[in-house]
């Protein structure tokens, strides 16, 4: 007696060009803009601090005024701060943060001009293979 199989096999796969390039993109702007909002919100708690008049010898104050100093030196003295006792109004910490932001978006642009390319034709792949045993018992 003979029996006659046979065995049928589809595979289907598809491939998307320059996706790789697409995600590296993304993950840069990404990263850029969680970078700027970091610095951001660093400007923004050491504008806080001065205004309510922060103790300076605390450590936390003192870490924060000693990073933000690395990124807002190059503002002091653009424009006079308001003082009333020992709480100061920093208007050059807040022009500081708007020109990081302006840079960061543009940083932020530049990549994407860059590096991006757009979404073209999904490339689709069908392999079919088939084959025949043969059985006899």
């Amino acid at each position: 007696m003979s029996n006659e199989n046979r065995v049928s096999e589809t595979r289907s796969s598809q491939n998307e060009p320059e996706r790789e390039q697409r995600i590296f993109t993304f993950k840069a702007t990404q990263l850029i803009w969680l970078l700027l909002g970091i610095l951001e919100a660093l400007i923004a708690l050491r504008i806080g601090l001065k205004l309510i008049g922060a103790n300076p010898e605390s450590p936390i104050v003192a870490l924060i005024y000693g990073f933000t100093y690395l990124f807002l030196f190059l503002f002091e003295g653009l424009v006079a701060s308001p003082t009333a006792g020992s709480m100061v109004l920093e208007l050059s910490s807040m022009f500081a943060m708007l020109i990081y932001g302006l840079l960061g978006w543009a940083a932020e642009r530049m990549v994407w001009l860059a590096f991006y390319r757009p979404r073209g034709p999904v490339v689709a792949v069908t392999e079919t293979s088939s084959s025949e045993s043969h059985t006899n018992r």
